[in-house]
């Protein structure tokens, strides 16, 4: 049961009307009214895809915590989850696992279910009472809880305050040698979930939006306008590529990337261990519906043809290029390394720097040399050391230099504890119109385990198996 009656007050003073309901579901009800959803020019770390707007919502309940595993197993066939318990959250569920759990959930507490799952769309009738994801407005507008700053409530967040990669607080980027300045210093990394609830509640009594597992919201990803709406649910879909918003971040993401206005992304069949859910109900009558057309095919199902293959790759210390020498054996693609034409430092100190810098100002280093004929290809195994938990500034350029439309693009990532960070989230953003697989991410360069590790990821992705007599 909700017993946060005593925040009643607080909440009430930054959402005017605001409540907070005792009931014995977890739920949290909402008070809606007007806010500015995105970030200011000037907040930190902020992507051009969070312009602030003006935002008017309807009243909603939203759940208190994030789903668990107990609750997912009550409901479902198995638990899909990469750290096991039953406190903890459920994660490695895709976008439509969660519209799924909740059509189940609803069906076993006698509510009309909120979607309609058809083999290529699920629509959601906007008028019913059964259990559904919140929308990305609702889900910012509880997060923050009245509150513009970067987190809810405060302007930086720790990793006693939440459950994400500790070692790298918020703006440690650029003051990672001058840790003097930074208001939250690093701190633990967990490098797992944690029970939910484990953290003090926003002002709302809303447990770990911040940080442990994003959360699966129902829009699909797009550009924000400047203009105001009401109840919004997310971009138009003018394209089968299309992905589905998580908010909040997850244990293993950096402090910037949990910010109320961060917007991440994935396609709508894909998981991750860092990805799981939170649950919303009307509380007002709605009308109307929406249907969301979804693709969840792997990469290369269906084709007839052999995919010509590019493996693509940037490198600093040689890690990566080892991997991808690797990746072009075994896949049989052509070999492409991305390299600025003004070099990063040899010094690791300074080139942490350099990279943080090329990020912060949304750098776009010029390239040597380009792609002969880049129409020919058909998937791109995409190589990059992961920088600061995104892609690389050089990365960034090379994707934007080339038409990626009905293209698939294949991470594969280096690392030395952050695994893929947000940098698939980067990719989608950076080629949208492209299709991404299933990414790689290998630890510093793989060991003896790289080649058989490489291999199971083609495969995964169909790019090593026998077609026709010939060994892509």
């Amino acid at each position: 049961m909700v017993k946060f009656l005593g925040l009643l007050a607080f909440a009430a003073a930054f959402l005017p009307g605001a409540a907070l309901a005792a009931e014995n579901d977890g739920m949290v009800f909402v008070k809606g009214g007007s806010f500015t959803m995105g970030s200011p020019n000037d907040e930190p770390w902020r992507s051009g895809d969070e312009t602030a707007h003006p935002v008017e919502l309807s009243d909603f309940y939203i759940a208190a915590r994030e789903v668990t595993q107990a609750e997912w197993e009550a409901v479902m066939n198995g638990n899909p989850s990469a750290f096991k318990g039953p406190d903890l959250p459920v994660e490695n569920v895709t976008w439509l696992d969660a519209v799924t759990f909740c059509n189940a959930r609803s069906r076993a507490d006698g509510l009309a279910p909120a979607y309609e799952i058809t083999g290529d769309a699920v629509t959601w009738n906007r008028a019913s009472d059964g259990w559904r994801l919140p929308t990305e407005a609702e889900w910012e507008y509880a997060c923050r809880a009245g509150s513009a700053e970067p987190f809810s409530g405060r302007a930086s967040i720790g990793p006693d305050e939440a459950n994400f990669y500790g070692h790298y607080p918020y703006n440690v980027e650029q003051n990672y040698f001058t840790q003097e300045k930074l208001e939250v210093k690093p701190g633990q990394y967990r490098q797992r979930t944690t029970p939910v609830g484990s953290f003090a509640p926003n002002a709302l009594g809303l447990y770990d939006m911040h940080g442990n597992v994003g959360e699966w919201c129902w829009d699909t990803y797009g550009e924000y306008g400047s203009d105001g709406v009401k109840d919004p649910a997310g971009a138009a879909e003018s394209s089968s590529r299309m992905r589905k918003v998580n908010r909040g971040g997850g244990w293993n993401d950096f402090a910037k990337h949990l910010r109320c206005a961060y917007r991440a992304s994935l396609p709508p069949g894909r998981s991750s261990a860092s990805v799981g859910m939170r649950l919303a109900r009307n509380a007002v009558s709605m009308t109307g519906s929406l249907t969301s057309k979804v693709e969840v095919s792997e990469p290369g199902k269906g084709e007839k043809k052999e995919p010509k293959v590019l493996v693509a790759f940037f490198s600093w210390g040689g890690t990566t290029r080892g991997i991808a020498g690797e990746v072009r054996k075994q896949s049989g693609g052509d070999l492409f390394e991305i390299e600025p034409v003004r070099e990063y430092s040899s010094d690791y100190n300074t080139v942490l720097n350099e990279a943080q810098r090329d990020q912060r100002e949304n750098a776009r280093p010029k390239l040597k040399g380009r792609v002969e004929n880049f129409g020919q290809y058909d998937v791109i195994l995409l190589g990059y050391p992961n920088w600061w938990a995104s892609v690389p500034a050089p990365v960034a350029s090379f994707l934007e230099s080339y038409d990626f439309s009905g293209r698939t693009i294949i991470p594969f990532c280096s690392h030395g504890g952050g695994r893929l960070g947000q940098s698939v989230t980067a990719i989608g953003k950076l080629a949208p119109n492209a299709v991404i697989g299933t990414p790689l991410s290998v630890h510093y360069g793989g060991g003896s385990s790289m080649p058989a590790d490489v291999a199971a990821w083609l495969a995964k992705n169909e790019l090593n198996e026998e077609d026709g007599g010939k060994k892509r």
